[in-house]
């Protein structure tokens, strides 16, 4: 069958793969039926989709065909060898078509890259002749540029407007009827008028210079005579000082202080010099001076005379003194020490006096090879007061600056860099030489200007105007209320030593008329024994009692009942209430944590104390404290309830109107005073 479907082939066809069609004609057989068609012209004519979907169709053809050929083999029946050929012969015609097709695709595939390979010769072709024509434009702009930066030696000359030419040039120079028709013989002349000018001004100048000679001869008469006068007025000075002293107007000490202050440092100059402005502008009571030898001072800047001489001595004293011992180790030490921790010979002295009379004295210094600025304090009073015992440390020079700002206790240098210097000599803290150097505290170098950055060190830090005068008022003014609310302090001392709590006339409405319990000691508490204290370890754990603190005991009683308190007195009183621990001994041992009304008293005393300030600035504020605890002491030994198994009188008879004695489960009394009223009650 193969064979008679072999025998009914088509003619013989021949391609033509994009190969002149009489090439193949020549090889043909003339005389065979030979019939020639181009598949590039038929890919013309062919849709490309239509082709896709035909390859679609003849693979799932082949594809449903080579399934049939496999069930019918597997079959093995002898029918279907006949249907088995038939379905051969289907698919090796969609074998032909798909190998048309691949050629049809390579056809377009070539085509498709001849045609991009014309359109880029295109396009280069274009872009060699945009070149070419960029170079040329190019060319013809360097020639222009070449043009137009030709310079004349005119142009560097400034000549006058061409309205100001012909405005003011005479007719023979401007030639208005030639020059406005053309531009060159315009320039021309217009250099002809920029000569005669120039004439003119050599001709004026010659003159300027004769006058300036003529001057310069008076101002050397003139100085001679001003010299001649500068004794005169020397002499008249010294004769005005009784006047000045008379009408209190030291104009010349005042300029001696100034002649002073060029020698002072950098620091002390800036606190020297603002210090000055705020106590002229803003404080008559403020007096600035300066101590110290300026001979010293004005040594420490001049450059050694005759080294060489001196070491020649010096050579010649080693050699008379060879026996002699070099310094030990420690000596060694100390030397260098004292040198580090060296003072400026200069010193600036602040006298701040209050409205009583009483003056601060601040006297500042510089350490030269810290450079950091300590101070030290001394108050004066105007009257002789009495010193109690417990105010020992309330004036001291140890304390009375301490903490005007919070957490500026002085111990300790600001600069982060004199760490590394104490290292090298041994020094572990600057706190041992404070009570000879003074304090170095932070408001201390700011009022100097100085400003010692913990997170950005720099390597040398210098004075700032603008720093020292952004905090001179608000130092001041503090270090005013810090020394008025030490001698109130102190004043009230004195009573509280002797039992007696004053009571201003302006306080008197805060408590009622007549209180029994009384104050009985007042005396200062070491730190140490206030953390020993069993009452006191709330006020420990809240971090409220530091070592820059007061501390003080005080004992109220009324009859057996005795009633002793702690108290956290901070630097900063009167802004910074004192804190009040509170143990009652009667009938056993009450505090805040086994009694609520011991806590509530406390309560009254340091939570209320808003009402206890007075009139401002409040220095009145722990004696009023005081005074309220004797008052509520009162109010707890009358309120409590009598014991009927005792015979006799109630031990503390009930004086205070009370509108209830005891409220809720905790029987918490009432504390709270109410004036006018008279009557205490419930919070």
């Amino acid at each position: 069958m193969s064979s008679d479907s072999s025998k009914k082939r088509k003619p013989k066809v021949i391609r033509t793969d994009g190969a002149p069609q009489e090439s193949k004609r020549s090889r043909a057989d003339p005389d065979q039926d030979v019939k020639y068609y181009s598949e590039e012209a038929e890919v013309e004519l062919r849709d490309p989709s239509k082709d896709y979907e035909l390859y679609k169709q003849t693979c799932q053809e082949l594809q449903r065909l080579m399934a049939e050929i496999q069930d019918l083999k597997s079959k093995g029946s002898k029918d279907s060898a006949v249907a088995i050929e038939e379905r051969r012969i289907q698919s090796c015609m969609h074998f032909m078509t798909l190998k048309k097709l691949n050629r049809l695709a390579h056809i377009r595939l070539k085509k498709g890259r001849d045609q991009t390979h014309e359109a880029k010769q295109k396009v280069d072709a274009y872009h060699l002749q945009l070149q070419n024509l960029l170079y040329e434009v190019m060319h013809l702009q360097k020639e222009i540029t070449k043009c137009l930066e030709f310079k004349s030696k005119h142009e560097e000359i400034d000549l006058v407007s061409v309205d100001e030419f012909y405005k003011e040039a005479p007719p023979e120079i401007s030639k208005p009827d030639v020059t406005l028709n053309e531009p060159h013989q315009q320039t021309l002349a217009r250099l002809d008028w920029e000569l005669e000018q120039r004439k003119r001004l050599a001709e004026k100048y010659k003159e300027c210079l004769a006058n300036k000679e003529k001057i310069l001869k008076e101002i050397e008469v003139k100085k001679e005579y001003l010299s001649s006068l500068q004794p005169r007025l020397n002499s008249i000075m010294q004769a005005s000082l009784p006047v000045q002293e008379y009408l209190f107007m030291p104009f010349d000490q005042a300029h001696k202080q100034y002649e002073t202050a060029r020698h002072l440092p950098p620091p002390l100059y800036v606190l020297f010099v603002q210090a000055n402005a705020y106590g002229q502008a803003c404080d008559k009571k403020l007096a600035v001076a300066i101590e110290g030898s300026v001979e010293e001072a004005k040594a420490l800047y001049k450059p050694p005379e005759d080294s060489q001489d001196d070491e020649s001595d010096s050579d010649a004293e080693e050699e008379q003194t060879t026996k002699r011992r070099r310094p030990t180790l420690g000596v060694q030490l100390d030397d260098k020490r004292k040198e580090m921790l060296k003072r400026h010979p200069l010193s600036v002295t602040i006298d701040l006096k209050c409205k009583d009379d009483s003056v601060l004295h601040l006297i500042f210094y510089y350490l030269m090879n810290l450079n950091v600025m300590t101070v030290k304090t001394k108050v004066t009073t105007a009257t002789e007061m009495a010193t109690p015992i417990s105010a020992g440390d309330l004036l001291s020079p140890g304390s009375l600056l301490n903490c005007l700002y919070p957490g500026d206790h002085g111990k300790r240098t600001p600069n982060p860099a004199n760490q590394f210097q104490f290292d090298k000599v041994g020094i572990l803290t600057l706190s041992d030489y404070v009570t000879d150097l003074g304090h170095p505290y932070v408001w201390v170098q700011k009022l100097g200007g100085l400003h010692f950055p913990k997170d950005q060190p720099q390597h040398t830090v210098t004075a700032d105007n603008s720093l020292s005068a952004s905090h001179m008022e608000m130092t001041m003014k503090l270090l005013r209320m810090r020394l008025q609310s030490r001698l109130a302090l102190h004043k009230q001392f004195a009573s509280l030593e002797h039992g007696i709590v004053p009571v201003s006339s302006e306080c008197q409405h805060l408590f009622p008329s007549k209180v029994v319990s009384r104050l009985v000691k007042w005396a200062a508490l070491p730190y140490e024994d206030y953390l020993e204290l069993s009452y006191t370890k709330d006020v420990v754990e809240a971090g409220l009692a530091e070592d820059t603190h007061l501390y003080y005991t005080a004992l109220v009683e009324r009859g057996t009942a005795k009633l002793q308190a702690a108290v956290v007195l901070n630097p900063g009183y009167s802004s910074m209430p004192p804190i009040f621990n509170l143990c009652l001994n009667w009938k056993g041992e009450k505090t805040n944590s086994n009694d609520d009304n011991i806590r509530a008293m406390e309560s009254e005393v340091n939570v209320c104390y808003k009402e206890l300030c007075g009139p401002k600035p409040g220095y009145q504020l722990l004696t009023n404290q005081l005074q309220r605890l004797c008052v509520v002491l009162d109010v707890y030994l009358e309120t409590e309830s009598h014991d009927t198994s005792v015979e006799g009188p109630k031990e503390f008879p009930q004086e205070k109107m009370c509108l209830r004695l005891v409220r809720g489960p905790n029987r918490m009394k009432p504390f709270k005073y109410n004036h006018p009223q008279g009557f205490f009650s419930h919070r």
